[in-house]
């Protein structure tokens, strides 16, 4: 995986991820640094579920994924007739988009010409219009458009119009759309990326703004209900993360900046997405923490490796991924027991394909074909790439600490682990030494040397050594905690 779609299904995970972490604690007051802030659901919500935002954002994201313009009418029809069937059954809807969508139903066949008709309607009967709902929502469409810039602030603007109507909710679209393009194709922060795209009398207002939002917390913006302040609250959140200098890994300032996000207080949930989808296409979907995205899930019924894949196909105008999930030809039957711990197997794909019976949990170093996602039991799985370019993974030492907790979490969890890539060759010997090393209290390279005895064919590659090296030198994540 290249750095670039790393980013690309960074942007969903991101928005589901803040979703997911706020959803608790939404309507509170702000946080102080002394309150924890944890997936860990609350209210209707399970941990790790998302609410409307996310929600609304798939429906969105499911007809971009189709390869169809979203400018386009019919196209705009499907996404308000998703948004109407989901709102049946919701948890929770927001209040003006409740009524936009009901009143257009009401009135015959859900179209997006009535939903535009009931937005203005409710703006022209309570002269307010501007709520953050329509930018929760609006980060896919910024995928089906990194190929045009003009199209996509046109798209941006005209969705946002189908619940809301005020000017506020489709120039905060605009930039926030624009933002996630620049990101995901340059992996640069930059909010003032979209101001030409919007009325001259408008460019000066949003630029003091974010220049607001740049200068104090995100505590700063309480009425983030209103999308300038929800606006203002995310950017200020996620400048905060960008400029803190105690963060072990670039990789870390994601979790910062949803965490700074959630701890705005109000609307917890929102803000969070709002941020999440412009973090994740900055710091990709290696840096969601791996246990935010095995508790990941929601409507309609999908994981994070769903939307890791719903990302894919906007950004490739509807081309799905293509590998083969069984590796045909390769040697995949590596499998035997970690050195150091005899409940933690270390193999390659065939052995998930034919799960020893002891084994009660999974971490996925390879991409897996769907049918292969184990729902059963936790299945963790790892952006990592067997090659040595760094464009293939930008954040490996984090991504490599975060699979070694992955194991050693589940084994605190009493729970027999698979750890596995295609052929156990150079992903799974590299991360069995990170969490050898912690288990046995040695070094790395004497990690290495016992799972590459016990491993038939490991040669991990030469980056992968240089992490194990550069970890060790820094006792980057080390665990104290006896694992058993």
């Amino acid at each position: 995986m290249t750095a670039k779609q790393d980013r690309i299904e960074g942007v969903l995970l991101g928005t589901a991820a803040g979703d997911a972490l706020g959803a608790p604690y939404e309507f509170q007051p702000p946080r102080g640094p002394e309150l924890e802030v944890v997936m860990n659901g609350g209210g209707p919500w399970a941990p790790g579920e998302w609410t409307d935002d996310t929600a609304m954002a798939i429906a969105i994201a499911e007809v971009a994924a189709t390869a169809v313009d979203l400018r386009d009418e019919l196209a705009q029809d499907r996404i308000v007739l998703r948004w109407r069937e989901w709102s049946l059954g919701a948890k929770d809807v927001g209040i003006q988009t409740r009524q936009v969508l009901g009143e257009a139903s009401r009135r015959g066949a859900t179209t997006a010409e009535r939903a535009r008709a009931e937005s203005a309607r409710h703006h022209e009967r309570t002269g307010r219009s501007a709520g953050n709902g329509s930018l929760m929502r609006t980060a896919p469409v910024a995928l089906a458009y990194l190929h045009d810039e003009d199209a996509l602030t046109e798209a941006a603007r005209a969705i946002s119009g189908l619940t809301h109507f005020d000017a506020d909710a489709g120039d905060a679209c605009v930039l926030w759309c624009t933002a996630i393009r620049h990101a995901v194709l340059t992996g640069g922060l930059d909010v003032r990326v979209g101001l030409r795209h919007l009325a001259s009398d408008r460019q000066q207002v949003w630029s003091e703004r974010i220049d607001e939002a740049e200068n104090a917390p995100p505590t700063a913006f309480p009425k983030n209900g209103w999308v300038v302040q929800a606006l203002q609250a995310a950017w200020s959140a996620i400048t905060a993360a960008r400029s803190a200098d105690d963060v072990a890994f670039p990789a870390d300032r994601f979790r910062r900046g949803i965490d700074a996000a959630v701890r705005a207080g109000f609307d917890t949930d929102t803000v969070a997405a709002i941020a999440g989808g412009l973090l994740g296409a900055v710091y990709g979907a290696s840096a969601v923490p791996w246990e935010w995205r095995s508790r990941l899930h929601g409507w309609p019924d999908l994981t994070a490796h769903d939307l890791a894949g719903l990302a894919g196909r906007i950004a490739s105008r509807g081309r799905a991924a293509s590998f083969d999930p069984m590796y045909r030809g390769y040697r995949i039957d590596a499998l035997a027991p970690h050195p150091y711990d005899d409940r933690v197997l270390l193999g390659g794909i065939g052995a998930l394909h034919n799960l020893p019976s002891e084994v009660d949990a999974v971490v996925s170093l390879c991409r897996i074909g769907d049918d292969h996602v184990r729902l059963d039991i936790p299945h963790v799985e790892v952006r990592l790439i067997d090659r040595a370019d760094p464009d293939e993974n930008p954040h490996l030492e984090f991504v490599l600490l975060e699979a070694a907790r992955a194991v050693e979490q589940l084994r605190r969890d009493g729970r027999t682990v698979l750890l596995h890539c295609v052929e156990g060759v150079s992903r799974t010997p590299t991360v069995a030494a990170l969490y050898g090393a912690w288990v046995r209290g040695v070094g790395t390279e004497e990690a290495l040397n016992a799972v590459i005895e016990a491993l038939p064919r490991a040669v991990p590659n030469t980056r992968f050594r240089q992490a194990l090296a550069d970890l060790d030198t820094n006792n980057a994540g080390v665990t104290t905690e006896e694992v058993r």
